[in-house]
């Protein structure tokens, strides 16, 4: 990265018996961790638009959650690579390592927790019209799950990067459909009208997926069903504590998008993903 200067081991050492074993205090301009995580820039980024002290945790708390929707991406970017490469091994591995960012990106929530509709409301009216539902990179996320509706990303038309990412992912297969298409490759009997479907619209469940996923919890693959099965549990959890954190600070009042608020977010939990792997238990 410009302006970060790159150690050895060697270098490290050395340093540490130089400083007799004190941290180097003097640098040539600001220092390497600020250069690396951008700071002045991160911390720039927290405009509260009212006086309301509870507006800020908000804000940083939802800043983070976007962080982490990004990181998601990206990842489930990387385990599609590796199972399109038959590298089931790192695609499980790279699944696992976001059942941890999801667990953390969960316990965001309790930054909200306290939040009561006063509090709530002393801020509320200044966000006009903005809305989580508007994140295009938790839409991507949801797409990556296989919660795809071309409907949801009429919202970004105004924004070309966003719209087009969002068009370009709805057409895409979702981390389910790559792990359908390894299981296929590997032997196990996923039917073509699961493997030729329209990628675009949203995943229904099929008998014979659930077969498959009977079959591949009594082999070496069994790992892979269970990280997917944390992840979705995880998924599950994200939208729970996103219900609860809604009813908690402004019961069932209409949404700030445009939504009827909790009733929205009801119906939104009962779509699940992945569904195989849970209706396979009963039949295990």
């Amino acid at each position: 990265m410009t302006g970060i200067k790159q150690l050895t081991e060697q270098d490290r050492k050395a340093r540490a018996e130089a400083n007799e074993g004190l941290p180097t205090l003097g640098f040539e301009s600001g220092t390497p961790y600020d250069d690396y995580v951008g700071t002045a820039t991160l911390h720039g980024l927290q405009r509260t638009i009212t006086d309301a002290p509870e507006e800020l945790p908000f804000l940083v708390t939802t800043q983070v959650m976007e962080l982490y929707f990004g990181l998601l991406r990206t990842e489930w970017r990387l385990a599609q690579r590796q199972l399109d490469a038959d590298d089931v091994t790192a695609a499980t591995l790279t699944i696992r390592r976001t059942v941890r960012h999801f667990e953390a990106l969960n316990a965001a929530w309790a930054a909200l927790s306290w939040l009561t509709p006063a509090q709530f409301n002393s801020f509320r009216d200044a966000l006009g019209e903005g809305s989580g539902f508007q994140s295009a990179l938790y839409r991507h996320v949801e797409f990556l799950l296989g919660n795809k509706s071309e409907a949801l990303i009429r919202p970004h038309r105004r924004n070309p990067e966003a719209y087009e990412e969002l068009v370009e992912a709805l057409h895409r297969p979702s981390l389910y459909d790559s792990v359908l298409a390894f299981l296929a490759r590997a032997g196990h009997a996923v039917p073509r009208s699961v493997l030729d479907r329209d990628l675009a619209a949203e995943y229904g469940p099929d008998p014979e997926v659930e077969a498959v996923w009977v079959e591949v919890y009594g082999g070496p693959l069994a790992p892979l069903a269970e990280a997917l099965t944390d992840l979705a549990e995880q998924f599950s959890d994200w939208r729970y504590r996103h219900l609860m954190a809604v009813r908690r600070s402004m019961g069932a009042k209409p949404g700030s998008g445009g939504s009827s608020g909790l009733t929205w977010l009801e119906r939104s939990m009962r779509r699940e993903i992945f569904p195989e792997l849970w209706t396979a238990r009963t039949l295990m």
